[in-house]
């Protein structure tokens, strides 16, 4: 089994999603990005735009505006000013 990404997708008013997954992408203020298992540490603002998480070849998403992504050894975590399941 290939090594799963720790994510946690939190809103001020719950988290919307924690659990390990295969790779998440999301809207960086400079960018749009993707992370897996293992990638390098860092920081970025992110702009109004999708989420989307993958696993088990299935892809949740979520819809975004402004927030936070922190990316470290243990994993990614989005703090997002407003965050809603996609329909």
């Amino acid at each position: 089994m290939a090594d799963k990404l720790q994510f946690s997708l939190v809103s001020p008013e719950r988290e919307l999603f924690a659990g390990p997954v295969d790779q998440v992408d999301a809207p960086g203020s400079e960018g749009d990005f993707g992370v897996l298992a293992g990638h390098a540490p860092f920081m970025t603002t992110l702009k109004e735009g999708q989420v989307r998480v993958h696993n088990e070849g299935r892809v949740t998403v979520f819809e975004v505006r402004g927030g936070f992504a922190d990316v470290t050894p243990e994993g990614l975590t989005i703090l997002a000013e407003h965050a809603a399941e996609a329909a």
